[in-house]
């Protein structure tokens, strides 16, 4: 199991379409991935558990991952955070 810490840092937050993005990323690893903010803790493959942690821009949240895959996707995840979602500007 690994954990990271990372600090939002796109406009919006985990909101919407990033979320959206970021979801659609924690799915493409076998892993078991989770979200923690303060002491609540979501899988990071359910839109609905990541939009209701209200994460906003300064926000940290930890990312736990568990499994064969697990630190090609905290890796992933951090870096798709890390880089503000650039996604979105397609």
């Amino acid at each position: 199991m690994i954990t990271k810490e990372v600090k939002i840092s796109n406009a919006i937050g985990l909101h919407a379409r990033p979320a959206t993005f970021f979801i659609q990323k924690a799915n493409t690893y076998r892993s078991s991935i989770w979200v923690e903010k303060d002491d609540r803790r979501v899988n990071a493959k359910s839109l609905l558990g990541v939009l209701s942690l209200g994460i906003a821009k300064g926000m940290t949240i930890s990312l736990i991952a568990d499994g064969q895959d697990e630190e090609n996707a905290i890796e992933g995840l951090s870096e798709l955070i890390n880089t503000g979602f650039p996604e979105q500007m397609i």
